[in-house]
């Protein structure tokens, strides 16, 4: 039944893997695939060797729908939920360890608002949570609260979380924002980076929700 959207979590780890976001069986995705339920990668499953009949459909209180012999959801999983939870309008969470957000995040510095592309899908600073421990309620809580509205978090000495109306934009948002931690890292090396007005801010974001995503047709998964 969900073998297609099971399909498209492989794909998009594999992606990930070759773009350097993840490393070895770190960082997760997920997809919501009905109103309650949501399909997950698997804990301790590299990407590589990910199949889709590896990936766990649970439902938004944990219980397991459909699961593998011998494959469990992703120890994150309590993360996803809460922005699943909090957020309707996400359909789709990559988490992520890439290199230069996880730098931000270790040195406990939110990414400002510095460059246009990461502006316009994300709404604005990436913002910073504060630190829990990995798979735990108290850091799905500070990842759901602190997210807020917007579509990326980064997590304290931990990585980035990045959400979007489908995978495809979630996926984006992955990229955009290890881009954003890059250039403000570069910026501060030449003297700091300066950040965009909350005006111009808000009047990218409000453009690229009302005209960008619907021309690219990034709509509801279902």
């Amino acid at each position: 039944m969900f073998e297609a959207s099971c399909q498209q979590l492989v794909l998009a780890g594999q992606t990930l893997l070759v773009k350097g976001l993840v490393a070895g069986t770190w960082g997760n995705l997920s997809l919501r695939v009905a109103e309650d339920q949501v399909a997950i990668t698997p804990s301790g499953r590299d990407y590589e060797s990910l199949k889709s009949e590896d990936i766990v459909i649970v439902d938004l209180s944990g219980k397991a729908v459909y699961q593998a012999s011998g494959r469990s959801a992703s120890s994150e999983t309590p993360l996803h939920l809460a922005i699943y939870q909090a957020r309707p309008d996400i359909m789709a969470i990559v988490h992520t360890h890439s290199v230069h957000a996880s730098a931000c995040a270790v040195a406990h510095k939110p990414i400002p608002p510095v460059i246009e592309d990461v502006v316009q899908l994300a709404g604005g600073e990436i913002p910073l949570a504060p630190y829990a421990l990995p798979g735990t309620q108290e850091l799905a809580a500070h990842a759901a609260a602190t997210l807020g509205s917007k579509q990326a978090v980064l997590l304290a000495n931990h990585g980035a979380v990045c959400c979007g109306t489908t995978l495809a934009e979630a996926m984006t948002a992955a990229e955009l924002v290890e881009k954003a931690a890059q250039i403000y890292l570069y910026a501060n090396l030449l003297g700091g980076a300066k950040a965009l007005s909350d005006e111009d801010v808000t009047i990218m974001h409000e453009f690229y929700v009302s005209h960008y995503r619907k021309r690219r047709g990034e709509t509801r998964n279902d």
